[in-house]
């Protein structure tokens, strides 16, 4: 691969992707990094042989440049940027809640952007990231961010509309799955487990439950009910759960993370 990549804004989702396009066949020497801090620019170089520049040479360099700063971040990020990307430059997004059209209002006119909405297990190649295109993007641009992204997990297209709605489920998706381990293994301590064991036990469950969703045909109601035997011990628990309103409880969580990607892309970060 001959073209130049550069990840600005270097983080642990831009080292996963860094990392990750290295194992897909990138050079070393075709990726550029940068990073707010010396230090952190020089981990980078040492670490997986990559050259660290200023987000100008970035800018002028590359033909992909990858913006994983935060979103409040973003607008100075481009205006720094923007007098030196050409408009053949392929631009991807990953930050929550910024549309396209946020980028093309400050880009050269025609600048192809990608919109990405990827999470935290890219750190171990078992992402989703949410791919859509902006007003310019090609079908080639598309496939050549499916390309980069697909080093650390899987990709999935959605129109731009999507995008919140993708946010709240997907790119917040793992913390609800933390939250839900840290409480059952409480519970687990409360009814008479040591705290390794219990963690040990839940997050073990939750592995073999995930693969069969993946890996079944099966929907998630007819896996549930394989474990619920008539007045056995699942039916009680998901008694409670059902009563305590869980259900209820998931669904307007996730429509208030929708919410909030909405207000990131309006500016009232």
């Amino acid at each position: 691969m001959t073209e130049k990549v550069a990840v600005l804004g270097t983080g642990k989702i831009g080292e996963a992707l860094l990392s990750g396009m290295i194992r897909g066949g990138w050079s070393p020497s075709d990726l550029l990094v940068t990073a707010r801090r010396p230090e952190r620019a020089e981990e980078l170089r040492s670490r997986h042989g990559v050259e660290a520049v200023s987000n100008a040479e970035a800018a002028k360099s590359a033909d992909t440049l990858i913006l994983t700063v935060k979103p409040q971040d973003m607008g100075a990020l481009l205006d720094e940027l923007a007098p030196h990307i050409p408009a053949d430059r392929l631009v991807i997004s990953g930050a929550a809640g910024i549309p396209t059209s946020f980028f093309e209002a400050r880009l050269a006119a025609g600048t192809p952007v990608v919109r990405v909405m990827t999470n935290t297990p890219a750190l171990v190649d078992e992402a989703m990231s949410v791919i859509s295109a902006g007003s310019h993007a090609t079908e080639e641009h598309l496939a050549h961010t499916e390309a980069i992204f697909g080093g650390v997990g899987k990709t999935l297209r959605v129109p731009e509309s999507q995008q919140d709605a993708a946010t709240a489920l997907s790119g917040s998706g793992p913390a609800y799955f933390y939250f839900l381990v840290e409480a059952m293994t409480d519970a687990g301590i409360l009814l008479g487990l040591p705290r390794d064991k219990a963690h040990d036990l839940i997050v073990q469950a939750a592995i073999g439950a995930a693969v069969m969703l993946r890996d079944s045909d099966q929907h998630p109601v007819k896996l549930r009910e394989a474990v619920t035997s008539p007045a056995g011990t699942t039916i009680n628990a998901i008694r409670e759960l059902e009563s305590h309103g869980v259900r209820a409880a998931l669904i307007a969580a996730l429509e208030a993370a929708r919410d909030r990607s909405r207000e990131l892309a309006s500016g009232n970060g």
